[in-house]
């Protein structure tokens, strides 16, 4: 038995030479290098490579190769993938198909122009669109968007009134932060783009808010006597203003008619004078004659004796006794 077992070792040996140990090496390493040169990208990806830790090149979408043995190293970045930060909340999973928000208090107060104190709760989308500056520009990039972030509408809000940050400014705050946010990530070299910044709730502290609400009713009931007004005058204005313009019109016709009258006797009375300069006795009697036959040629006679004398003549008395 035991010449048998020595047999056996020895046949072991045999298989297992050094040159097949050196063949099982190589081969090992061709699979592992086989496996680490090649690798695909998504089609919402980029790849960075590097060499020895140093930049080479940025690839996009499909099947690449590269140096094996963690010579080169891929990173895979998301470049068209929308990605969202939130402030102030933070939606929570509860369950299958559930979410609600967990208010995070200290981010989201802030003072406003008119120093009051207000809840402000907003989100931001954002890009990655430079890989490399991404990977490589700043360390802490999820911290420092958020700082840079929280910076902007700090100083967009401590500029306006509480009012005006709850209604009139809310379009008008979210333009002007994506515009200095993109600035100031531009400048740290971070490699995104702020694509939107949306407010949410923004809401007075807790302590104050029914008082707020008081005075916001207020001024809402005050907006609206003020339109009412402005209705009841739209209304009233242009009917009095037609009012207007018809008797300035009646009067202009008048005056018109009584300019054009008295421009007419003036023609006629140059007219005659012209005439009776020429032959004046003709003149007085045609003139005489005329207004004769105007007085006693109507059909309304007039009264040429005054009725309420007793006598015609003074010495004689008329009536019948």
């Amino acid at each position: 038995m035991e010449d048998e077992s020595k047999i056996q070792k020895k046949r072991v040996k045999k298989t297992f030479t050094p040159a097949i140990l050196i063949w099982l090496i190589i081969i090992g390493l061709a699979v592992i290098a086989g496996f680490s040169s090649f690798y695909i990208v998504d089609e919402t990806e980029n790849v960075v490579i590097t060499r020895f830790g140093k930049y080479t090149q940025t690839v996009g979408s499909g099947l690449h190769a590269k140096l094996p043995f963690g010579i080169d190293k891929a990173y895979n970045v998301p470049v068209k993938v929308v990605q969202t930060e939130q402030f102030g909340f933070k939606t929570v999973k509860a369950g299958r198909n559930n979410e609600y928000k967990n208010n995070i208090g200290t981010e989201s107060t802030m003072l406003t122009g008119d120093l009051n104190i207000v809840d402000v709760e907003w989100i931001i989308q954002y890009r990655i669109v430079d890989p490399k500056q991404w990977l490589f520009g700043v360390y802490e990039k999820e911290q420092t968007i958020r700082d840079i972030s929280r910076s902007v509408i700090n100083t967009l809000v401590g500029d306006r009134a509480i009012l005006d940050v709850m209604g009139s400014e809310r379009t008008n705050i979210e333009t002007l932060a994506l515009d200095m946010m993109n600035e100031n990530f531009n400048q740290l070299g971070l490699g995104i783009s702020v694509i939107a910044v949306k407010l949410q709730n923004i809401v007075p502290p807790s302590g104050v808010q029914d008082a707020f609400e008081d005075v916001n009713k207020a001024i809402q009931d005050m907006n609206r006597f003020i339109n009412e007004g402005k209705e009841a005058y739209n209304a009233e204005i242009p009917k009095a203003q037609g009012e207007a313009d018809r008797q300035l019109q009646v009067a202009e016709g008048y005056a018109a008619e009584r300019v054009n009258m008295a421009k007419g006797d003036v023609a006629r009375f140059n007219a005659v004078y012209e005439e009776y300069k020429r032959s004046p006795k003709v003149t007085r009697e045609r003139i005489y004659l005329e207004t004769m036959n105007e007085i006693f040629g109507s059909e309304t006679k007039p009264e040429l004796i005054d009725s309420e004398l007793d006598n015609v003549l003074p010495v004689k008395n008329l009536k019948a006794n």
